[in-house]
């Protein structure tokens, strides 16, 4: 059973809660999850973890927590540069990153995923795709067949279609979508509902 800390106490990591406690019920014991508890800033006690009646306490902050080896990281948060920030001081620490899959999710054995990534129930990953590190890909999306995902990027139940390359740290909101063979660079927001049919480099709302 792998020993894992949420990083925040705010709605990602109260959906991240409830999505681990679903993915123990169907799982065999081997594959089960021990959530500890959370890692957040003291001020976010009363503002969020009470907010969302979390039930496994508060242990510490990012900066005091002595993170041991036997005890995975998972990142809840959706703020993109906040996370990389977060990221940065926690890989400074030599801390091993959780990887959650919710059990729902179709994912063939033929992608190749990099580390840290969190998918939500109901996602559908196409075969020959490369997801890379920390990238949040939340209920209902899919990223289909032969595409490349870089690193950060957030999926809010967004549709990424066949043969698309994504660079790093792009944010897509709820219901966009991407047409096949695109490309996109990095740091680049896509509005919700919105629909990417050619290709953008950089830094694009």
């Amino acid at each position: 059973m792998k020993k894992i800390v949420i990083i925040g106490t705010g709605a990602v990591a109260a959906e991240l809660t409830s999505y681990v406690e679903d993915n123990n019920k169907h799982v065999s014991s081997g594959a089960q999850i021990d959530l500890l508890g959370y890692i957040d800033y003291e001020y976010n006690i009363e503002k969020y973890w009470q907010k969302y009646k979390l039930q496994k306490p508060v242990l510490g902050d990012v900066d005091n927590f002595n993170f041991e080896r036997e005890i995975e990281v998972l990142i809840g948060i959706s703020d993109i540069k906040f996370r990389n920030d977060i990221i940065s001081k926690l890989e400074s620490k030599g801390v091993i990153f959780f990887q959650f899959i919710h059990h729902s999710v179709i994912i063939p054995e033929t992608i190749e995923v990099g580390k840290g990534n969190i998918i939500y129930p109901f996602c559908v990953i196409g075969p020959n795709t490369k997801i890379g590190d920390f990238n949040m890909i939340t209920s209902y999306s899919f990223v289909s067949h032969d595409c490349v995902v870089g690193n950060g990027n957030f999926f809010s139940t967004a549709g990424i279609a066949g043969r698309v390359l994504i660079g790093d740290n792009n944010f897509f909101g709820i219901r966009s979508t991407v047409i096949p063979n695109s490309t996109m660079g990095n740091q680049n927001v896509i509005q919700a509902g919105m629909m990417v049919n050619k290709s953008i480099k950089d830094d694009a709302t």
